[in-house]
């Protein structure tokens, strides 16, 4: 790979491979290893990127490196409220934001690392089902299914503990 090519893809996806490393792992430290590492594997891989995106290829990159860090660690961690929550104009904002954000991240723990993924390379990378399937290894129907899933799971978990 050139290094103006490997530069303008670490410019333009690193923010959002941390992000998706962050939403998976709920450990900065451990987003920004995989992060690096990420960038790392692109910039020594032979050949050419063989995906249809850059970003499906660096978020699956990254998705592989969780799993195996996963796997290694054998616990599960928590989503570190301070690395994702943005501040609010007030304490109250910010207190009501802190609060929400803590809910989302829990719920979204609850849910499989691969309905989790999915739905993260969805909503929050925007990534195309097509996408979504090749960064996954399934096919887009299954894709399409697994992020439905994982929204009705998520909205179903919100909504039992505002009845609460």
């Amino acid at each position: 790979m050139e290094i103006e090519s490997f530069e303008a893809i670490y410019e333009r996806y690193n923010a959002d491979v941390y992000r998706f490393a962050v939403h998976l792992s709920g450990n900065p430290t451990l987003a920004e290893d995989i992060t690096s590492e990420t960038f790392v594997r692109v910039w020594t891989a032979p050949g050419k990127i063989r995906t249809t995106t850059v970003k499906a290829y660096l978020l699956t990159i990254a998705r592989h490196l969780y799993l195996d860090e996963a796997r290694a660690m054998h616990r599960h961690v928590d989503l570190d409220a301070e690395a994702i929550a943005a501040p609010g104009p007030s304490p109250h904002a910010l207190t009501e934001q802190h609060t929400e954000a803590e809910r989302m991240r829990r719920a979204l723990a609850k849910l499989t690392e691969s309905d989790r993924a999915a739905l993260l390379m969805r909503a929050n990378d925007e990534l195309g089902y097509e996408e979504i399937a090749a960064a996954l290894a399934i096919s887009v129907s299954a894709a399409k299914v697994r992020v439905h899933r994982a929204r009705v799971r998520l909205a179903r978990m919100l909504t039992q503990r505002e009845a609460r």
